[in-house]
This record gives structure tokens, sequence and C-alpha cells, in this order.
């Protein structure tokens, strides 16, 4: 379990598509960790690393 997760993002968590450890933020490209997934998109269904990430890409900067 040690790949990419797939999920599918929700109001308050996700359901875990396929397993995995870790997704890619929309943004920075970074890899997030499962436990440390804090920010995402439901409408995008999108993760981001940091809530600068969002901004940025809510702005239209990323």
């Amino acid at each position: 379990m040690g790949g990419e997760a797939r999920l599918r993002y929700l109001d308050a968590d996700y359901d875990v598509l396929a397993p995995g450890s870790f997704v890619t933020c929309a943004v920075t490209g970074e890899r997030i960790s499962l436990d440390e997934l804090r920010y995402w998109s439901v409408d995008r269904q999108e993760p981001y690393a940091t809530a600068e990430a969002v901004v940025k890409r809510d702005l239209g900067l990323a």
C-alpha cells in the first residue's frame, strides 16, 4: 500500500477508491500522506498540500 491512493473527496471526509499511502497535490505536485491530508475540493475532486495551494487554485494562479 505504498503507492498513490485514489480517493473520492466528500464534504468532511473521503472514500478510498484504491488503497495507497499518499495522494499528489493538484497545485504543487507534492506527495501528501493520507494521515496529513487536510485540504481538498469536493467540486474539483483535487487534494492540496497547504491552505496556500487552495488559495492559488481558487484565484486561478495555479
